[in-house]
């Protein structure tokens, strides 16, 4: 007589498959590594090897600066005085007001839930779901502008403009405060600035320069030779990619040395804003198969064991 196997326990496979099905609900998916560009007639999105996923993700006029955070998109919208949150997705608008009444909102960054925009010649503090923390987080004279931010730990970073023919890249503390002046140079230009931990990447003639937190040189200049004035720099784990007035450029992040120096090429009609997700993660499409192989799974190994 062949051995009894034991038809596994009711109550346990639908606890597992509860479990499993719980933990797959819960992951937040994030954007799915992408590039995402303002234009004059919206945001456009590419993939990360270059090639155009949508020229027209989100659809509108007067868009600027943009942040990325899993899978919302937070673009600024100097017309409407708004920042909108969108779908990293699909494009759609969650919220096309999230924040509203401001007088020229351009730069944005993001760190975990909370928001920075600069306005003009101050910068707000804001929650992501559009709650305001602090209206007036740093404010300067009437003559100067932000143009540049970005944010890493506890400190901020803002590109500005002290007079037309002076640029400068500031330290705030996020807690907001006095800021201190890192580095200052003679230009015309709106600079772009990027931050990841310790490293600070900013705008060095027609290249990119990398300086340490406190403003020293690490390497100036990091990457050289671009086909015209930086307006937007995005840093992703060890790539460093470079928004001029016609391409993207990724270059390695620690030595400068191009990857592919046009990554995406023939751009027209751009407005500045710029943000790079690298982390490549499933979609919720892919979450959905998973579940169904789970499921399917389940339902192999039970009918095994009835048989058996």
């Amino acid at each position: 007589m062949s051995p009894s196997i034991p038809t596994p326990n009711r109550s346990f496979v639908g606890l597992f498959a509860s479990v499993a099905i719980l933990a797959i609900a819960l992951m937040t998916p994030s954007a799915h590594g992408q590039i995402f560009v303002t234009t004059s007639t919206g945001v456009a999105e590419y993939n990360l090897d270059g090639t155009l996923a949508n020229a027209s993700l989100i659809s509108g006029s007067g868009f600027g600066g943009i942040a990325v955070s899993g899978s919302d998109l937070f673009v600024t919208n100097t017309s409407t005085g708004t920042v909108g949150k969108y779908n990293a997705f699909t494009g759609s608008a969650i919220n096309a007001s999230l924040i509203s009444g401001l007088s020229w909102p351009n730069s944005i960054a993001v760190s975990g839930s909370n928001l920075f925009v600069s306005n003009g010649n101050s910068v707000g503090e804001y929650s992501t779901s559009g709650n305001v923390v602090d209206a007036s987080l740093i404010s300067k004279a009437p003559s100067a502008s932000f143009d540049g931010i970005a944010v890493s730990g506890s400190d901020l970073y803002l590109a500005t403009h002290l007079s037309p023919m002076s640029m400068a890249v500031i330290k705030y503390p996020t807690s907001g405060g006095a800021g201190t002046t890192l580095i200052q140079w003679a230009t015309s230009h709106t600079d772009p600035v990027a931050a990841s931990g310790s490293n600070l990447f900013t705008v060095y003639q027609f290249g990119v320069g990398e300086y340490d937190a406190s403003g020293g040189t690490v390497a100036v200049p990091l990457v050289s030779g671009l086909d015209s004035y930086p307006i937007g720099i995005a840093e992703s784990g060890s790539d460093l990619f470079v928004l001029t007035n016609s391409t993207i450029g990724q270059y390695n992040a620690f030595t400068g040395a191009a990857i592919n120096a046009s990554l995406v090429s023939g751009l027209s009609s751009l407005n500045g804003g710029f943000a790079v997700e690298g982390t490549a993660v499933p979609e919720p499409s892919t979450y959905a198969a998973i579940l169904g192989f789970v499921s399917m799974g389940f339902v192999m190994i039970r009918r095994r064991f009835v048989r058996k």
